[in-house]
């Protein structure tokens, strides 16, 4: 351990071991721990970070990959040899996103809107070779015609899952991605919901400008896609042909509740289903925003049985900045896997262990909240300087690694 670890704020069966300000550029959103390395994909730094944490108490900064000019490359997934990175239109650059509430209101696609020869970023999916860990080479790319993708699901094998807001639609949709070739992958499929094709003349029959219908990203068990789809919530879609995936339901609970869905993870082996609701604003504007758990027997028709309790060791609507989920640990291959113990980043509030062996009564069982950032990196004007834990991951070895927008890698250990 590090004599100049952060000290922080809470904690509870739950201890931090280690901190990276990830070579200077504290900022990150979602990352993968793969082989000893984790990849950190960054919000305002332009571009992806390699930190070596085989040493989880002394991470090492061990590599930077730039992003193309005005272009996000936040979001990421590893699987063996295999690094693929969204390129996407970098949206907080823009001036009209400088107050946040523009990028989670109505539809996003006037703001990602140009004409091709007038687009200035990178729209698509980089793949990149890893067998050299902390040398990612680029090997294959996937352009698309739009603002480009906001995030994927990999877990290996031939197909790829992400969201995309392509030219014409109103927001991201899902995309199915032919992974067949890594060099050469190729966009295979595609889905929306009802009055988000624009250019075919679908007119929306949601309340804009009051919300977003817009896919965050898929999680896939078998042939069943789960797509958290903002304030639409959730859509269950049939990938077994992914060519021409199908709907299979949806569920909608926005209103009266606040939409923002982020992530809906199945525990295959219980039939549940976890749904995270994300945060979007400060000191809860946006409404109620938990962690569901669905009963899932049914695949089209889950239904909602509970929400996991909010921290209540402080008042964190009072901290300011956000206060509520944003993402969980999403069992994938190789990590953590456990149908009974999840990880969610809570923002203002840290990250939160939650054990629901009883679905109907889910307990908070740990907490981690690491200190605010000492500096912000965040470019935006009137930004609390505040925790803002973004992603969680949770290694093999039940090593607890979180991103924040402002404040650097944690890495936590459980001891519940």
């Amino acid at each position: 351990m590090t004599d100049d670890l952060p000290v922080p704020t809470h904690q509870r069966n739950m201890r931090l071991i280690g901190h990276s300000d990830q070579g200077g550029r504290p900022d990150g959103v979602q990352l993968m721990v793969h082989r000893g390395y984790a990849y950190v994909g960054h919000i305002f730094s332009k571009g992806f970070s390699i930190v070596d944490v085989r040493d989880p108490r002394r991470p090492r900064p061990a590599g930077f990959v730039p992003a193309p000019p005005n272009t996000w490359t936040l979001h990421l997934q590893t699987h063996e040899d295999l690094l693929l990175v969204i390129h996407n239109k970098d949206m907080f650059a823009q001036a009209e996103m400088a107050d946040e509430k523009a990028y989670y209101k109505g539809t996003v696609s006037s703001h990602a809107a140009a004409k091709p020869a007038g687009r200035d970023w990178s729209a698509g999916m980089a793949v990149y070779d890893i067998s050299v860990p902390d040398r990612p080479r680029r090997i294959g790319f996937m352009p698309v015609e739009g603002a480009g993708l906001h995030r994927i699901w990999y877990t290996g094998g031939r197909w790829a899952y992400a969201s995309a807001l392509l030219d014409g639609f109103t927001d991201y949709m899902l995309i199915t991605i032919d992974m067949a070739d890594p060099e050469k992958p190729l966009l295979a499929g595609t889905f929306w919901l009802p009055g988000m094709n624009a250019a075919a003349g679908e007119v929306p029959d949601w309340p804009l400008p009051s919300g977003r219908f817009g896919l965050h990203h898929p999680i896939v068990d078998g042939d069943i896609a789960y797509c958290s789809w903002r304030d639409a919530c959730l859509a269950i879609v049939d990938v077994s042909d992914r060519h021409a995936p199908k709907l299979i339901a949806r569920k909608v609970w926005s209103p009266p509740f606040g939409g923002g869905t982020h992530n809906a993870l199945p525990l295959v082996n219980r039939n549940l289903l976890v749904v995270v609701d994300e945060t979007v604003l400060d000191h809860g504007e946006d409404g109620f925003k938990p962690v569901w758990i669905f009963d899932n027997q049914v695949k089209g028709n889950p239904i909602s049985i509970s929400t996991c309790p909010a921290p209540k060791d402080r008042d964190y609507h009072a901290v300011g900045g956000h206060f509520g989920p944003h993402n969980i640990h999403e069992n994938r291959p190789g990590t953590f896997v456990s149908e009974e113990l999840i990880f969610v980043t809570y923002q203002n509030a840290g990250v939160r262990a939650y054990d629901i062996s009883d679905p109907f009564r889910p307990e908070e069982v740990g907490a981690c909240v690491p200190p605010a950032p000492a500096t912000m990196i965040d470019p935006r004007p009137n930004r609390a300087r505040v925790l803002h834990s973004a992603d969680v991951s949770v290694d093999r070895n039940g090593i607890v690694y979180a991103t924040d927008f402002n404040a650097g890698l944690s890495i936590m250990e459980y001891t519940g």
